[in-house]
């Protein structure tokens, strides 16, 4: 009886971890090794200066500085790659949607600089889809201002430290795993502005670029309304300030007055100017 017991036991101990083992569930692959909150970001650096002596190729092939495209006009900085299956042609998609309301257009008011981020691509790939961007646009006088670049590693590398754009290859899905949004810097080439996602408000965008133009950019009326709005680094948007609308109206009301006393004194001098010629002439 004891010998029974012992080797039901014993078979007991052997069937439950082949069963358990049957049982579990593999662990499925892990299908990436990119840390979303440690890889991933686009961290805020305004007023950080970007190494303009960088160096990329346009999409004809040439050798080109960066320096070459600042100077004069704010730029709209996008960091994508142009194979990309998915994010990048959101981004850039979300973009010409609000370049085709604004009325500003790349090369008159505002340059517009593309870099890819793989130091894979091409020259000839640039170029192609500049070509396919500038036919959905409809513009073609923004070739001028619409710049597509490729380039070294190290040179991607530090541009897109500069702006605070991280980003990570993934050799298990070959993509590059990165943030949505865009840049906007000054003429000398320092962060002015960030817009987040994929789709940006042309309002914010117009005064986004008056904003980086440091005054250059914009009608009078465009800048008493940029007066009014202030952007919020925390939603990479503008916002109606209150504070702002009511010391315009003072303004505005001041001026008003002043112009009424104006006249109103201007006309009282002139009519007694006139009464006093014609006492004269009475004698």
């Amino acid at each position: 009886m004891k010998t029974g017991i012992a080797i039901a036991l014993l078979t007991i101990s052997l069937i439950v971890p082949a069963s358990a083992q049957f049982w579990r569930q593999p662990e499925p692959e892990k299908s990436t090794n990119v840390n979303l909150a440690r890889d991933i970001t686009i961290e805020q650096k305004l007023n950080e200066q970007v190494p303009l002596d960088l160096t990329f190729r346009d999409e004809t092939g040439k050798t080109v500085q960066l320096r070459q495209y600042f100077g004069k006009k704010p730029v709209l900085l996008t960091l994508v790659y142009y194979e990309c299956p998915s994010l990048c042609g959101l981004v850039l998609q979300g973009l010409l949607k609000s370049l085709r309301v604004l009325n500003y257009t790349p090369g008159d008011q505002f340059e517009i600089v593309t870099v890819s981020i793989s130091p894979s691509e091409t020259p000839e790939l640039a170029a192609t889809k500049k070509q396919n961007f500038l036919k959905e646009y409809g513009r073609l006088d923004a070739a001028k201002g619409w710049h597509w670049l490729t380039g070294e590693e190290q040179n991607i590398r530090a541009l897109a430290d500069a702006v605070g754009f991280r980003y990570v290859y993934d050799p298990k899905s070959k993509q590059y795993a990165h943030a949505a949004g865009i840049m906007l810097l000054t003429p000398s080439g320092r962060v002015s502005r960030y817009f987040y996602g994929i789709e940006y408000s042309p309002r914010d965008l117009r005064l986004g670029i008056m904003d980086a133009s440091q005054g250059k950019v914009g009608s009078l009326v465009e800048k008493v309304i940029l007066f009014c709005y202030q952007y919020d680094p925390t939603t990479g948007k503008y916002s109606l300030v209150i504070i702002r609308i009511v010391q315009l109206a003072s303004v505005f009301t001041l001026l008003a007055l002043g112009s009424f006393m104006a006249i109103h004194f201007y006309r009282e001098k002139h009519a007694q100017s006139l009464r006093k010629r014609e006492e004269v002439a009475k004698g």
